[in-house]
């Protein structure tokens, strides 16, 4: 069956965000269960529910109309000296969050994160076992009219280096291609047992963020490889990716990279209906990059995310007790401000890169 664009695009953001936003929230309630807190609620989407139920430990199950995220509700969340006495009453003596230690806290905070690192690593090692990992780092295919048909590489080339990089495998290749668009590239390769060098530049081709990537136009072939090596290269992989990551937010910070390649919700949802065009591995594949990148942004120490909690317990364990209330209202404040301007600006970004802006101009103009 052949979905409109549309509709797909909309089936396959829901499949992904839902999937996202239920294994963080999962990892904060299993965490929660584990170190004796209840759970009062937990909730995928915001809003209004269009579809509760209660188990039988008492946690009221939401389904929300607004898909764009989630939240499982703490019993005791909040400090004693911000609820009415009221509220304070009915709590349950032992099973409140704010009644633990403060290695617990963390624990239970630090879950929704871990829980998507996990994910990310039990689905790359299902692909690597079904599909198999990239192989050794020699052509098995050159594409007609590419930089690398004009350079002259030709199939069974061994590379050898890139510049002054060794490479180990065909991972390798498509990692300091990718990142090279549009530069002249010295590639050292083994033709026959006979070394040889090949100058190259990358085609330079848009990654659906506003950015660009480095396109050589070679191919590679797939090893098999067993379950226990499988999980060891899923786990490896997430490192990898959570590596890239971090080295790409630090080269916005310090002006080496534009910003032009953020995204929000709405470029999120675009790339979801493109990646399913290409088949549920590409959308699983998807699944498992943004897990990587949702657990390693709420560990940013930024007050209302994970990670902000996160350093105020590390303080509260250093201190011997909790911060001061106005510094943490402050923090939050803070924290919220910072996370509300991000969100407008990667909005902006999505509204930019699907045309609008120029759409308006034109009428206007």
């Amino acid at each position: 069956m052949i979905l409109p664009d549309a509709l797909r695009t909309v089936i396959s953001f829901l499949v992904v965000l839902g999937v996202l936003v239920f294994i963080h929230e999962m990892g904060h309630y299993l965490a929660a269960r584990w170190r004796g807190v209840h759970v009062e609620a937990f909730s995928i989407g915001f809003g209004k529910p269009f579809a509760r139920w209660t188990d039988r430990v008492g946690t009221e199950w939401r389904l929300c109309w607004l898909p764009l995220g989630g939240y499982v509700k703490l019993h005791g969340q909040e400090r004693p000296e911000d609820v009415s006495d009221e509220v304070r009453a009915g709590w349950q003596h032992g099973r409140t969050f704010h009644e633990k230690s403060v290695v617990s806290r963390a624990i239970v905070v630090a879950a929704g994160p871990v829980a998507n690192f996990l994910l990310a690593a039990v689905l790359f090692s299902v692909m690597f076992a079904i599909q198999g990992e990239p192989g050794d780092p020699v052509v098995q295919q050159v594409m007609a009219n590419s930089p690398a048909a004009s350079a002259g590489f030709k199939s069974g080339d061994h590379i050898v280096q890139i510049n002054d990089r060794k490479i180990n495998n065909f991972e390798d290749i498509v990692r300091i291609i990718s990142v090279s668009p549009g530069k002249p590239l010295q590639v050292q390769i083994l033709r026959d047992g006979a070394p040889a060098t090949l100058a190259v530049v990358p085609a330079s081709v848009d990654d659906g963020g506003g950015g660009k990537l480095g396109v050589l136009g070679i191919g590679g072939a797939l090893r098999p490889v067993g379950p226990v090596g499988a999980v060891v290269d899923g786990v490896t992989h997430v490192w990898d990716v959570a590596v890239q990551t971090l080295v790409g937010v630090w080269q916005i910070i310090v002006g080496q990279r534009g910003t032009s390649g953020l995204g929000g919700p709405l470029k999120i949802a675009q790339l979801s209906g493109q990646v399913a065009q290409n088949g549920i591995g590409s959308l699983v594949s998807f699944i498992a990059l943004l897990s990587v990148n949702l657990g390693l942004i709420n560990l940013f120490p930024i007050p209302i995310l994970d990670g902000g909690h996160l350093v105020f317990y590390a303080l509260e364990a250093l201190r011997g007790r909790p911060l001061p209330a106005r510094a943490q209202e402050y923090g939050f404040r803070a924290g919220l401000a910072l996370i509300a301007c991000l969100f407008l600006f990667v909005t902006w970004n999505d509204l930019t890169s699907f045309g609008l802006f120029h759409w308006v101009a034109g009428l206007m103009g």
